[in-house]
């Protein structure tokens, strides 16, 4: 696949290249520098190069190659395939793509392991992958099969026509249904968390009750994100004072043999499909640990209506047309 544009503006060329892709800043620099990108027909592999206002830019990406990928012992669940996309259930635990610091099997080496064909736009690590869910976190994931679906379905994580509705189980209820915006960045006491930081990047969510449990402590909630900050619902709740059973990180108070992970899942996706141009919407079933807690906490009649993915995007919809 080709890729070829005008920049409308003076700027880096990874920046410019960037935001034309949709990608992260190491992807866009480990493209430049493995394979080059052409800049008015001269070829260039420094990200600092000074691109200016109607400068010509042409992108060939490479072609996927076979690459050594680590045992995979476990198998996913497959929501939706075609020949342009992939939409899978991710299972706690398990880690999108590879990193020099993850030792174990990721999504990626599963897709490669099963010989689906993946999209090469982002490194060689990220091959397919349009966008993440953290390692604890589970649910909806959608994958790119080529470069074409690749570059269509960021352009949607860009303009919101994507987005996710998360489920999560909260350790003490919300006052109201209410939209978050406070700016994100790495907190500067704990490098492994995010905070709300003056100065850090814009990110706006969205929380919406839905049942409160037997005992009254707890809450279930559904989320949706305008923004896509790392650990984002996380440190929103946080700032509230709330947070998601099982985030440690983040101030839940328990030990932690009691609940071995982040409780907030992914439940609903949706997105236009890059070749139909319709728009899809998919559901990504609960999983064992998640469904155990809620039989624990909740009426099941209840929680079961509460989750029912068009009462979700109903509710929503009623929520944010209110605030219209």
């Amino acid at each position: 696949m080709e890729l070829r544009f005008k920049s409308l503006k003076d700027g880096r060329l990874d920046k410019i290249v960037q935001s034309k892709l949709n990608s992260s800043r190491n992807q866009v620099e480990n493209l430049i520098k493995e394979f080059g990108i052409l800049v008015n027909e001269k070829i260039v592999k420094k990200s600092g190069y000074k691109i200016k206002e109607g400068d010509e830019i042409f992108i060939k990406f490479p072609k996927p190659k076979k690459e050594e990928t680590k045992e995979v012992d476990f198998d996913i669940e497959i929501i939706y395939e075609d020949e342009d996309i992939l939409v899978i259930n991710k299972p706690p635990f398990l880690t999108v793509h590879p990193a020099p610091s993850v030792k174990e099997a990721t999504v990626v080496d599963w897709l490669k392991s099963k010989g689906i064909s993946l999209s090469t736009i982002n490194a060689k690590e990220r091959h397919g992958i349009v966008h993440r869910i953290d390692k604890e976190t589970s649910g909806a994931l959608v994958i790119a099969k080529n470069n074409e679906s690749h570059l269509f379905l960021s352009k949607q994580l860009e303009d919101k026509s994507m987005g996710r509705y998360y489920l999560a189980i909260i350790d003490s209820p919300l006052k109201d249904n209410l939209i978050v915006e406070k700016p994100i960045a790495r907190n500067p006491k704990n490098r492994l968390k995010m905070g709300v930081v003056e100065g850090g990047r814009a990110a706006k969510s969205a929380f919406l009750k839905l049942l409160l449990s037997n005992d009254e402590k707890k809450e279930l909630i559904s989320a949706k994100l305008f923004t896509g900050r790392t650990h984002q619902i996380r440190v929103h709740l946080s700032s509230l004072s709330r947070h998601i059973l099982g985030d440690y990180l983040y101030g839940f108070k328990s030990k932690r043999d009691k609940i071995k992970r982040v409780m907030l899942h992914a439940y609903i996706i949706y997105f236009i499909h890059p070749r139909t141009k319709k728009q899809m919407f998919f559901t990504a079933s609960l999983f064992e640990d998640f469904e155990e807690l809620a039989l624990k906490n909740f009426k099941m009649e209840n929680f079961y209506e509460k989750i029912d993915p068009n009462n979700i995007i109903s509710s929503f919809n009623v929520f944010l047309n209110s605030l219209r």
